[in-house]
């Protein structure tokens, strides 16, 4: 299977997808004025006297190159320490789809933003981020219009 037929295959059955009730991490990569954005959700287990991650959810607005690659990465960092996550690039993370054209690296990065951001930013993520994306992009924005 050659990488867009990898890519096709994540985007229609994708694995993780959805918040996650009770998570101990969230983090959120990208920008609701651009238009794409991922956030994911992590929740750790102790194993063997290890914190290891149990699950990982995602939720994303943005190309379905994204998708594909939040969907494997969710697979691919369960049972890692966060160290262990914290230390796969946006190429680890995407390598089950294999080479991304360059015009969708950004999407790998997308997701490995979010993770990091999630790994890094725990304690505050939960209280500081909106619910769901949809919320982020439905919270009022002031703007400032300056009139010459």
């Amino acid at each position: 299977m050659n990488t867009e037929e990898k890519i096709d295959e994540a985007i229609r059955n994708p694995k993780n997808l959805g918040e996650m009730t009770g998570a101990d991490a969230i983090g959120t990569a990208g920008s609701s004025d651009c238009g794409d954005m991922l956030r994911m959700w992590i929740k750790f287990r102790n194993e063997d006297g290890r914190r290891v991650i149990d699950k990982a959810t995602f939720q994303s607005f943005g190309c379905q190159t994204a998708i594909a690659v939040a969907s494997m990465a969710t697979e691919l960092i369960k049972g890692k320490t966060p160290s262990e996550a914290l230390a796969m690039s946006n190429e680890d993370l995407s390598a089950p789809l294999g080479a991304l054209p360059p015009m969708k690296i950004h999407c790998a990065q997308l997701v490995e933003g979010a993770l990091k951001n999630a790994l890094t930013g725990e304690a505050a993520a939960p209280k500081v981020l909106a619910p769901t994306l949809s919320d982020s992009f439905q919270a009022p924005k002031s703007v400032k219009i300056k009139f010459t």
